[in-house]
């Protein structure tokens, strides 16, 4: 089974979590939320959160406006993407998994040699098809809509969790 081997793969080679991120935290209680999580997954990876620009939209935007922001943002997180890992990006069209699911398909990526692994969150009009055809790994939190900014918060909620149970710990019930 991947568990014991996956904790003892992510100890020895150390895990690194990248999060890459269409737009900025700007509520106070969405900035504490995060750095709590970010303070807790130091124990158990290297974590580095990138927030890049969102593109601006007029309040009713056109198609080809939506494409063209999707487009350039994509383009902007290319740029940042690490090389080798794997990408996981968020979107509503993904395969959702429990907890437990998370954290035994992100010990298996550790066993598989990818202990580094990037998160894609995009912005309020998501990403572009394209990246997320690049993706290794399409992953829904919900069939429901959230805030990009408060999928952040459960994503780090949820890779924290994916670490506890690799640990074994009590936190997850």
């Amino acid at each position: 089974p991947a568990g014991a081997s996956g904790r003892d793969e992510w100890r020895r080679r150390g895990l690194n979590i990248h999060i890459i991120c269409v737009g900025k935290l700007k509520e106070k209680f969405y900035q504490e939320a995060a750095a709590e999580y970010a303070k807790r997954l130091g124990r158990h990876c290297k974590l580095e959160i990138i927030e890049l620009p969102e593109s601006r939209l007029p309040e009713d935007p056109s198609a080809a406006e939506i494409q063209r922001a999707l487009a350039a943002e994509a383009a902007a997180i290319r740029e940042r993407l690490p090389r080798g890992g794997a990408v996981i990006a968020l979107c509503i069209e993904g395969k959702p998994c429990s907890s437990v699911e998370l954290s035994r398909r992100m010990q298996e990526l550790a066993v598989s040699g990818k202990s580094q692994l990037t998160f894609l969150i995009g912005g309020s009009v998501g990403l572009s098809e394209d990246l997320k055809r690049q993706a290794d790994w399409r992953l829904s939190m919900s069939p429901m809509t959230f805030p990009h900014h408060l999928a952040r918060i459960m994503l780090l909620e949820q890779i924290y969790r994916a670490c506890q149970i690799a640990a074994g710990t009590k936190y997850h019930k």
